[in-house]
């Protein structure tokens, strides 16, 4: 069964190849270091930690789960691995962007309308931090996110699928002055480091074994990707950018919405400055 699935994930693939460039081949280069790995690695033996702001129940249900079957690992893989490529495919597309706001600081929003009239926006902006602090605290330690963004009630991981796709639960408090309500998500997310920088990408998935909350309306994500990159000139300082590809369901209006998620972007960059700023006044 494992080949076949292998053949089918490649497949899928192969009709992008010809037309990537730039970023999309750093998307998919370890595609096939990944399914090596999980060739060899079989059944994943790590499980996600438990988290304190779980109810007991939801602890019980994850810990009763069986461990992804190696076919699993490498749909989940793959999962990840197109949505990555289909964001920065997004992102290489320099047509129909449109400047949303331009912050004092240096901070751009753009945003640009999708096929389906979704609206996608990119956030660019340089962080005085470095690409592995960067990548340590967005992917490794994403459980923690919580800690320093009040967007973010708690983040978990419900599986760790090979050494750099994990699936995760995500609950949002009320954000942009309280325009989009708490929501929730379910989704995978792929982490790849190239020389020329960090890639993470995501994107919503469905499980069975894990439906929408009560009380908090199931958004989706993605494709999205994050793309943090070293400053030539100093690489303790990287250039962020942000992908934020969201539908948020429920009954608001898109004026709104559209209003809100570049405020989302904003918040979230200004907490993560702030954390790295009380970082470096402890050392």
């Amino acid at each position: 069964m494992l080949p076949a699935v292998v053949k089918l994930c490649c497949g899928i693939s192969y009709p992008h190849l010809r037309s990537m460039a730039g970023l999309q081949w750093a998307a998919v280069a370890v595609i096939g270091q990944e399914l090596t790995h999980l060739q060899r690695l079989g059944q994943s033996r790590r499980h996600a930690r438990p988290h304190a702001g779980f109810r007991n129940n939801e602890r019980k249900s994850e810990a009763a789960k069986p461990v992804p079957s190696k076919e699993e690992q490498l749909l989940y893989v793959h999962r990840g691995q197109e949505a990555m490529r289909t964001a920065l495919s997004m992102l290489e597309d320099k047509d129909g962007w449109k400047v949303e706001i331009t912050e004092s600081g240096g901070d751009v929003i753009c945003s640009k309308v999708m096929p389906g009239a979704r609206k996608v926006f990119r956030l660019e902006a340089v962080l005085e931090a470095s690409v592995e602090e960067l990548y340590d605290l967005l992917f490794v330690r994403v459980e923690e996110m919580h800690l320093w963004n009040p967007g973010v009630r708690h983040n978990k991981i419900l599986k760790h699928v090979g050494p750099e796709t994990i699936v995760t639960h995500e609950v949002s408090a009320g954000s942009a002055g309280n325009l989009i309500g708490g929501r929730d998500f379910l989704s995978v997310r792929h982490g790849c480091k190239q020389k020329s920088g960090v890639y993470l990408g995501g994107v919503a998935i469905q499980l069975e074994s894990f439906p929408p909350q009560a009380g908090f309306v199931r958004a989706e994500d993605g494709p999205t990707c994050i793309v943090i990159q070293a400053l030539e000139e100093d690489a303790t300082k990287s250039r962020f950018t942000w992908l934020l590809n969201m539908d948020v369901k429920g009954w608001l209006p898109k004026t709104v919405v559209n209003q809100a998620l570049p405020r989302v972007q904003l918040d979230f960059t200004t907490n993560l400055r702030r954390r790295f700023t009380a970082s470096s006044a402890l050392r």
